[in-house]
């Protein structure tokens, strides 16, 4: 007894200009532009908010300069707030102008300008690290001046006293005609 198949039919599609497109490519196209409309709409902000990012850095290192300045040359940074890819950094501290400077094992010296744009990431670690710093240093400012106003209110109350001694024994010793 033989049998015979027979081949399975095959259904072939074949697209004429007059059928509809499919409803998946249109929506992807539609999201698709949507998206390039969004990303446009980013890009736009992004341009906003790095001028403004810009500005507010020169502002900040401004009055950083004016802040520092009466008080210390350089700040000690942490060197654990540094990120990992500056490398095997031993010492590194900043100065009022956002300079950091960074001591490495072998003796050499880098320089990063935390006010450039490529170092904003690093400036905000720095600033991180630093800011409580700075609390502590003008805390421990404070407390000297009063100490020293403490001092010399006492001091001063006592030359007064004195001085106000010596004023009456010498106009009773010079009587004035």
């Amino acid at each position: 007894m033989s049998e015979q198949t027979t081949p399975p039919e095959q259904t072939v599609l074949i697209r004429t200009s007059d059928q509809p497109k499919n409803k998946k490519t249109q929506v992807s196209r539609e999201e698709l532009l949507d998206s390039l409309k969004s990303a446009q709409d980013d890009i736009g902000q992004i341009c906003e908010i790095t001028s403004e990012e810009e500005t507010l850095v020169n502002e900040f290192f401004e009055s950083f300069l004016k802040l520092m300045q009466p008080f210390i040359a350089t700040i000690h940074v942490s060197t654990e707030a540094l990120p990992d890819d500056l490398g095997n950094v031993i010492q590194a501290s900043v100065d009022p102008t956002g300079q950091l400077i960074l001591m490495y094992g072998d003796g050499h010296m880098i320089l990063k300008n935390l006010l450039e744009e490529e170092n904003r990431d690093l400036m905000t670690a720095v600033l991180e690290d630093v800011l409580p710093t700075l609390k502590k240093l003008f805390s421990a400012h404070r407390e000297k001046v009063e100490g020293r106003m403490k001092f010399l209110s006492s001091v001063t109350k006592e030359v007064q006293k004195m001085s106000g001694a010596v004023s009456k024994s010498h106009n009773l010793n010079n009587p004035q005609r």
